[in-house]
């Protein structure tokens, strides 16, 4: 059923009152197969902000196209995936997560075969397409949301959330969620332009299943789910982390699983565990300001970095920052661009258990933008080159560059072996060299005033980390090893070999502000 999305009084369908008509028929499954090697989700991936990444065609807008010519650069840096925040059509032609269509593309950004063309090229690259998803709300200008608030006997009523009287006592974010309409009040618990869809109509579920597929058929590898914690309201004291969130993700992690090598990742800050049972994996919000503090010296902060995988499956996904402001602002702003700082904040997630995801620009140290706050400020052009426009585009850019362009961009980094970005061109490595550090169990962590030391253990394998994020030398002390078993030096480079006493005991030298990892085959 296409484009009969404006009902007329009675019921009847009229033409769409909107720009663009939404196909809404159903999608039946037609698996393509995987192109990726079945190990793409151990990471890490790629967060990729495309209006922010790189300009193809000099509108002074990132696209996919720019995206697709900089798939070497992020073969060279490890990335086994890429997550494409939101591309698909959108009202607020910014952040995207106003979505006008679930089934297009952003037309700034190209078009469907640039998107084909896109994940092709990343497949030959070995590297996975993961997509935003927004199952919660639309954008107020969507055809569905149109016909929906079109007279209260649309058929399309019931995709939404109405009441015919404004609702009392709720308050989100510290604001009235029931914005008013000509024909009643309908919830919208993140902006009056993106009311939420009623979740609890099958009609609504199945729509998503359908566009899930769409993508899913086009060889898209995953999805990342927004707000996944606010999928249904139950009353203004229930409005969050309701049990009906997470039955609906278990459903669509089924429906993904049908697919070969198909992987999802739900953000739910609420309830980031909990999450990661329903959906497979959730992003471990909080434990990402646990390792800037770490990074800080701050030893609770430590203490809770060492602790948090003893009681959190493996299977989160982990960062130390993101898109959004309230999950903190750009490392390199955090850390006061303390670059010894910076490097064992990273190690620290990429060595940890764990999915990592990369935000674009972090892997130089970008800065937030020139004179920005808040979310924009988190989401600026990527610096390529510490020239005209950073590299990024041949026009004048859609928003203020990186404050520290001029000195950390790609162009300076990629030829310094010191650099930041080749710091994690090598953590990447290691952890992708070493199964143990890839996937391996997390045991024997502990932490001693600002040291930090863990195992990963897999068949075959054990690595042993130190990271010291004090300013004076330590050493740490590991037990339970084989006898006078010989351990291999992993990092850093040129480190010498050293062999385990008649106790199976080593202890490992940690100079201020270090990572060190020794491995020993077993």
């Amino acid at each position: 059923m296409i484009g009969l999305l404006a009902a007329a009084c009675g019921g009847s369908p009229m033409e769409p009152r909107s720009p663009r008509e939404v196909d809404v028929s159903p999608v039946a499954p037609l698996d393509p197969g995987s192109a990726v090697p079945a190990s793409w989700t151990e990471g890490p991936i790629a967060q990729i902000y495309v209006r922010g990444y790189k300009d193809s065609n000099g509108d002074g807008i990132g696209d996919l196209n720019g995206v697709a010519q900089k798939l070497d650069y992020l073969q060279a840096l490890g990335v086994t995936g890429v997550w494409l925040m939101p591309v698909t059509a959108s009202q607020d032609h910014d952040h995207g997560y106003a979505v006008t269509d679930h089934r297009a593309i952003e037309a700034q950004y190209g078009t469907l075969d640039d998107f084909d063309a896109l994940v092709a090229q990343a497949h030959a690259h070995g590297i996975a397409v993961v997509i935003d998803y927004v199952m919660n709300h639309s954008a107020a200008q969507n055809p569905l949301f149109v016909s929906s608030s079109a007279t209260r006997t649309s058929p399309w009523r019931d995709w939404y959330v109405w009441s015919d009287s404004h609702p009392s006592g709720w308050t989100i974010y510290n604001s009235d969620p029931w914005p008013p309409s000509p024909t009643g009040y309908y919830f919208a618990g993140f902006w009056d332009q993106m009311p939420d869809f009623n979740l609890k109509s099958a009609a609504v579920v199945a729509y998503h299943h359908d566009s899930l597929r769409f993508w899913l058929n086009r060889g898209v590898d995953g999805f990342r789910f927004d707000a996944t914690a606010n999928l249904v309201e139950n009353g203004p004291a229930a409005w969050e982390n309701q049990p009906e969130d997470k039955v609906l993700m278990a459903a669509v992690r089924d429906l993904v699983g049908g697919y070969a090598r198909r992987w999802i990742v739900c953000e739910a800050p609420p309830d980031p565990i909990g999450f990661a049972a329903a959906c497979g994996s959730a992003f471990a919000f909080g434990h990402n300001a646990d390792l800037i503090n770490a990074a800080r010296g701050n030893t609770a902060a430590i203490a809770a970095v060492a602790r948090y995988f003893d009681t959190t499956p493996a299977s989160v996904s982990t960062m130390l920052a993101n898109h959004d402001s309230f999950a903190g602002d750009r490392v390199w702003n955090q850390l006061d661009g303390n670059v010894a700082r910076y490097r064992l904040a990273a190690a620290t997630y990429l060595l940890q258990p764990g999915v990592p995801f990369i935000y674009y620009g972090e892997e130089i140290g970008l800065a937030a933008g020139t004179g920005l706050t808040g979310d924009p400020a988190l989401r600026t052009p990527m610096s390529w080159t510490g020239g005209g426009n950073a590299g990024f585009s041949t026009h004048a850019p859609f928003r203020a560059l990186s404050e520290n362009y001029a000195r950390n961009n790609v162009a300076a980094e990629q030829s310094d072996p010191t650099s930041l970005l080749s710091f994690y061109k090598a953590i990447i490595a290691l952890r992708k060299a070493h199964p143990s550090l890839a996937r391996g169990n997390y045991q024997a962590a502990a932490a001693s005033a600002q040291l930090l030391q863990f195992e990963r253990r897999v068949a075959g394998e054990t690595s042993l980390v130190a990271i010291n994020y004090g300013d004076a030398a330590a050493s740490a002390r590991f037990a339970g090893l084989p006898p006078a078993a010989a351990v291999t030096a992993a990092y850093p480079p040129g480190a010498a070999a050293l062999t385990t006493d008649g106790a199976g005991q080593l202890t490992i030298a940690a100079p201020a502000l270090s990572v060190t990892v020794y491995t020993l085959a077993e």
